[in-house]
């Protein structure tokens, strides 16, 4: 028998060991990102040449030099303009945000019923969280609360007239209010209104796909500008006398439609992308056509379509502005309004105003992406054996 020298086969695990210096640590993410070639490092040295051009300036002028608190305009003018700051000063007017901290997040609505809309907020708040974070149990419960109970608890407590609350008109609304109220009821009705419109257009019935299709493409071929307008001032036009709708609502539905046709096609984009065996697959179990659709594939469509979804949401969002072209007033509509206040008219008023729009705009849109990204990497699984 042929023996064998085995002195050299290690006889136990070996140990861990660090990684070499050179490929960790803020040097080696340096070397890799920002220093790996000549055209990286010209990239870097014109990146950090921008950003001490800009920055510095930025946070001089929203921080540093910034006014905070005040009674009226004169602490955001110049002694040549009318107030106590030095001649050549430039800072933020935070104190024109905070005065009117109040009218930009609820408009004209009136102060001693403010705790109303402040209600609708904290619930609306406590019922989304939950149904957001996947571990939280009663989902279902939470999304009837949510889409069911809350939109009827919010129509009595912000319109008042029941239960002896006093009565609010519409009109009185504003500011982000109206940005978020017309944007959630738009998303909880967009999207279930896009779905049924998808399925519709890719029916075989020829009456139900040529409806959706004419609705579809109708509507994505005209402005929000235009649905807008029609909703406000052409509809009363058409109704029968003494009917008439609240101004509010009519820009509600116009909203709502028009984000349904754009989301329509988003799903539709899905529904072709899901392989024809999905579809023989459900068919060869026996399930019906609803049973396929809610079973098998609905939930892959819209798994894949998340980021069109998301969006159709963002762009609803940024679109709430332009309601002012019907006389409502969101949260960049009362900020401009404001500009007219005498008592805050400086150079500074305007830019720190729009700026403090622009922050709460991409501070819920950066949130929805950011969320729907999470979605997107919880629901990939794809690699998984």
């Amino acid at each position: 028998m042929q023996e064998h020298d085995t002195s050299w086969v290690r006889t136990e695990m070996a140990l861990a060991q660090q990684a070499p210096a050179g490929v960790r640590g803020p040097l080696a993410w340096v070397r890799k990102n920002l220093v790996g070639s000549v055209g990286d490092v010209i990239l870097t040295v014109l990146a950090i040449a921008l950003v001490v051009m800009i920055v510095p300036p930025i946070i001089n002028w929203a921080f540093i030099n910034a006014q905070w608190v005040g009674p009226d305009r004169t602490v955001c003018a110049t002694a040549a303009q009318g107030g106590i700051q030095p001649d050549g000063w430039s800072g933020a007017c935070w104190a024109f945000v905070n005065a009117k901290f109040g009218q930009l997040m609820l408009g004209r609505y009136p102060i001693e019923e403010r705790w109303r809309p402040i209600l609708v907020a904290i619930l609306f708040v406590a019922l989304l969280v939950p149904l957001l974070i996947p571990r939280v149990p009663r989902k279902g419960l939470n999304a009837i609360l949510l889409f069911l109970v809350l939109p009827i608890v919010a129509f009595v407590l912000l319109v008042g007239g029941l239960f002896g609350l006093p009565h609010v008109e519409t009109q009185l609304w504003g500011g982000l209010l109206v940005t978020l109220s017309l944007s959630f009821v738009g998303i909880a009705v967009s999207l279930p209104m896009g779905i049924v419109l998808a399925l519709g257009r890719r029916s075989k019935m020829p009456i139900v796909k040529t409806l959706c299709v004419i609705f579809i493409e109708f509507v994505r071929g005209i402005p929000l500008i235009t649905v807008l307008f029609f909703a406000s001032v052409m509809l009363p036009l058409f109704l029968p006398a003494g009917v008439s709708f609240d101004k509010y609502l009519r820009a509600l539905i116009g909203v709502s439609l028009f984000a349904a046709a754009y989301m329509a096609e988003v799903i539709r984009g899905g529904l072709q992308a899901i392989p024809k065996g999905q579809y023989e697959g459900a068919d060869s179990l026996g399930l019906g056509y609803w049973q396929k659709m809610t079973l098998i594939v609905l939930p892959q469509a819209l798994k894949l379509v998340i980021p069109g979804i998301v969006n159709t949401f963002i762009g609803m969002f940024k679109d709430t502005s332009l309601v002012i072209i019907i006389s409502m007033f969101d949260l960049l509509g009362v900020v401009k309004q404001n500009f007219a206040d005498a008592n805050w008219a400086t150079p500074q008023t305007a830019r720190s105003g729009l700026i403090f729009a622009a922050f709460v705009f991409w501070l819920f849109c950066f949130g929805m992406s950011r969320y729907s990204m999470y979605t997107e990497r919880r629901l990939d699984t794809g690699h998984k054996r």
